[in-house]
């Protein structure tokens, strides 16, 4: 029976020695990012991109209003025949309908390029997060940028070694 009491209370003190020698560090990714030389360029370039999709986007609804002033004249002047108001209604509303269209694939694509432009910068900033987790020990890094942490030692914070190691 003792020994079943000795045997308890070694498993406890291993499993408290294994919690303490545990290290825990968090890092705010927002900052981190925000902080990344990569951002501008990235951020400067889907600018330039969004600003040449909606320079196309603006075309095409200008060559629509420009098509639908042109069939009301015509129409309210009474040159049209039925049909032919028909046929150029169903053009006007075909010309809308890829107008919507095109205003999806516009959204698609910025996710796209988005996604595109991003990933490289935090392919480097994840490789260089578990570059420091595995240098200083850590067991867990956690990120506050998300409000996954309510408290947190500021001696943890793993920032300054993150941007260090990206040069940052």
């Amino acid at each position: 029976m003792k020994f079943k009491y000795l045997f308890i209370i070694a498993l406890l003190f291993v499993f408290v020695v294994n919690i303490n020698a545990q290290k825990f560090g968090y890092i705010n990714s927002t900052e981190l990012l925000l902080a990344h030389p990569d951002v501008k360029s990235a951020d400067s370039k889907l600018q330039d991109y969004q600003n040449q999709l909606l320079q196309k986007g603006q075309t095409k609804a200008n060559a629509f209003q420009k098509h639908y002033e042109e069939y009301m004249k015509k129409a309210n002047a009474g040159t049209l025949s039925k049909l032919q108001m028909q046929d150029e209604e169903n053009k006007l509303t075909q010309e809308q309908n890829e107008i919507r269209q095109y205003e999806v694939e516009m959204q698609q694509n910025l996710t796209k390029k988005r996604e595109e432009l991003y990933k490289p910068i935090l392919d480097k900033i994840q490789k260089a997060i578990n570059e420091v987790g595995k240098e200083n020990n850590y067991t867990f890094i956690f990120d506050s940028g998300t409000g996954g942490i309510l408290h947190a030692n500021d001696a943890d914070n793993i920032i300054n070694l993150v941007k260090s190691k990206l040069g940052i």
